[in-house]
């Protein structure tokens, strides 16, 4: 029989889905910014793009950017800490929509900020419902989700990477 309850099990097993497939996903980004695995620019080539978007010699942004995406990400996957794992996405994210992606509009097909968008949404509501009761979180009884740390974390993101965009030197045309 179907119910309109939720079942804990299907909850658990929908948030390990995303979390697994988001955050690994956005880790491998990191692994390509800052050792150039899977096909990667690695730390040099990763500092060269950022260099070109105006951020100082770049490597300091590649680091910041590549750690995030690995740290984040694999925290979300193994749902570790998760609000401060969604701090970080959210925060990678808003840079990139603001700097790749600000004069393209929303679809992504245009290089707008549509995926980056849907990410930051991904991490901040993981960071409000939590990781679910199969993750590292659950298993150490460190219960940080909620309204409040769901703010927190998009507020410390989405401020962060504003405040990581806004003070760089985009290049003279």
């Amino acid at each position: 029989m179907m119910t309109l309850e939720a079942d804990p099990t299907a909850v658990d097993a929908g948030l390990l889905l995303l979390r697994v497939l988001v955050g690994v996903g956005l880790s491998l980004h990191g692994f390509q910014k800052l050792f150039g695995w899977f096909g990667g620019g690695g730390l040099a080539g990763t500092a060269g793009w950022f260099r070109s978007l105006g951020f100082g010699d770049g490597k300091v942004a590649a680091i910041l950017a590549g750690t995030s995406e690995i740290a984040g990400g694999l925290g979300l996957a193994i749902g570790f800490l998760t609000p401060l794992a969604s701090a970080a996405v959210i925060g990678t994210m808003t840079v990139a929509a603001l700097v790749n992606n600000d004069d393209n509009g929303f679809w992504s097909v245009r290089k707008g900020w549509e995926l980056n968008g849907y990410l930051i949404a991904v991490a901040w509501a993981l960071a409000t419902a939590g990781p679910g009761s199969w993750s590292l979180d659950a298993l150490l009884g460190t219960h940080l989700s909620g309204i409040v740390p769901g703010l927190l974390a998009l507020g410390a993101g989405v401020g962060l990477g504003w405040l990581r965009w806004s003070t760089r030197r985009p290049p003279s045309d």
